[in-house]
């Protein structure tokens, strides 16, 4: 019985996994925030400070996707992109203090800084399998977005994607 649950959830885990990646990026034009654009890289260290608001205040409240995008099997040098949205759900403008990926094989250009209540900002996360040597391996990769949502001040999106060895 123990199995046949397992099997079952199994199921059930993939072919959820499998429709979320497959869902259309669904938004008006008139939501999506284009100004002061960001250019993500790996970098390490310490960002500037994250300009919180008053508790008292309006909050921003960040929504990014969940889970990880899978790329699937790719080449050995091939460039491979993921578009997503970064949605600002509350109530006052959410700022993106800083946004960083986690290898330098990784890019990630954000449309704007700011994205003001019921907007959203579109990104487009670039994986480059030949930036180093990853053939063979399964790889994942991400990037971090330190903002200003209190409850999620650091939100993070993850890619991988299996190298083939040749």
């Amino acid at each position: 019985m123990a199995v046949v649950l397992a099997v079952i959830g199994g199921a059930y885990l993939y072919l959820s996994e499998i429709s979320a990646e497959q869902a259309p990026l669904e938004y008006a034009q008139q939501d999506v925030v284009r100004d002061r654009p960001i250019h993500a890289v790996h970098e390490m260290g310490a960002g500037p400070p994250i300009p919180f608001l008053p508790k008292d205040q309006p909050q921003p409240e960040i929504v990014v996707p969940d889970g990880v995008h899978d790329f699937g099997r790719i080449g050995a040098t091939a460039v491979v992109t993921y578009r997503f949205a970064v949605r600002n759900v509350g109530d006052a403008p959410l700022t993106i203090s800083r946004a960083y990926t986690t290898c330098g094989c990784t890019t990630a250009d954000f449309t704007a800084r700011v994205i003001p209540p019921g907007k959203l900002a579109l990104v487009t996360l670039t994986f480059d399998a030949g930036f180093h040597d990853t053939r063979g391996q399964r790889v994942r990769r991400g990037v971090i977005i330190e903002n200003n949502d209190r409850r999620q001040r650091k939100a993070e999106v993850w890619t991988q994607a299996s190298v083939s060895s040749y």
